[in-house]
């Protein structure tokens, strides 16, 4: 009996972890909706999240098809396009962004394994300029707790979120104040998008003066359970509401993406790879 049972739980094990190969390679478009006075022309914006060095054929090649689908008029990326665990190969990434940017102008806001390229630097010497500064000679705009315009009516910030907001079981509160502190004043006059890759801290961002917040971090909760939603986070808290999808408080907005590839923890259960595309249309 004992035998059975041992032999039933593997092949469950089995079929889940083949269910797991088959959706890491299964890429999503979601499209999103909002509407705003501050926009003047419809703009589309598709958004890419935590990578981490996946490949999603050779180069890439199925995930820029899927971009020129989308054909947006501007690409901003959220971090963890790579992955820094005492080593940080970049390779991947650089390729992605040098194609991208070949075609679309594209923003890139850090994460955190970009940032541990700066917070350890005696793992990682000067990687992270080496990283960035190559971005830059692509075309990329690598913001750093800066904000660029995107035509007349856009302003993107991204802000690089310290060590301590990515500690496991984190309780910490970014407030307005040290958003500020980091990044400057909000744009009142434009759309304000704040690149912020942890989503722990939507009260924060909006309060900051964000319009759209953009996140990733959590990979969708790794498996996605109906109606409980993502079961864990990267930073081990259980079934959080902002493990992935679109939310809104004091009609201001937050999108957090599933991402669209794995590190630690290799798995995807009901939580395919996401590419978020933002239709901002002018409000009459």
């Amino acid at each position: 009996m004992l035998i059975a049972v041992g032999a039933f739980c593997l092949v469950i094990a089995a079929g889940f972890l083949l269910r797991s190969e088959y959706e890491k390679e299964q890429l999503s478009e979601e499209r999103m909706v909002i509407e705003s006075r501050k926009i003047r022309k419809d703009h589309t914006i598709l958004f890419l999240s935590d990578l981490h060095n996946h490949q999603f054929g050779e180069d890439n090649v199925r995930l820029l098809e899927a971009v020129d689908r989308i054909n947006p008029d501007l690409i901003l990326v959220g971090g963890d396009m790579l992955v820094s665990k005492g080593t940080a190969e970049t390779s991947v990434p650089l390729k992605l962004m040098e194609k991208l940017a070949a075609k679309y102008p594209v923003i890139y806001g850090n994460g955190n394994h970009e940032n541990r390229m700066c917070w350890e630097r005696s793992v990682y010497g000067r990687q992270y300029e080496t990283y960035t500064s190559r971005l830059k000679q692509l075309g990329v705009t690598v913001l750093e707790n800066r904000t660029r315009h995107f035509g007349d009516d856009v302003a993107v910030t991204g802000i690089d979120l310290d060590p301590c907001y990515y500690r496991k079981f984190s309780r910490e509160i970014l407030t307005r104040e040290e958003i500020q502190k980091k990044v400057g004043k909000a744009d009142k006059e434009r759309f304000q998008i704040l690149l912020c890759h942890s989503p722990l801290y939507f009260r924060g961002c909006l309060d900051w003066g964000a319009d759209l917040t953009l996140s990733g971090h959590f990979h969708g909760g790794t498996i996605r359970l109906p109606l409980l939603g993502g079961v864990m986070t990267p930073q081990y808290q259980f079934f959080h509401p902002y493990c992935a999808g679109f939310f809104e408080k004091d009609h201001k907005y937050m999108i957090v993406s599933r991402g669209l590839g794995t590190h630690s923890i290799n798995i995807r259960l009901n939580n395919k790879p996401q590419l978020v595309v933002v239709d901002l249309k002018a409000k009459a």
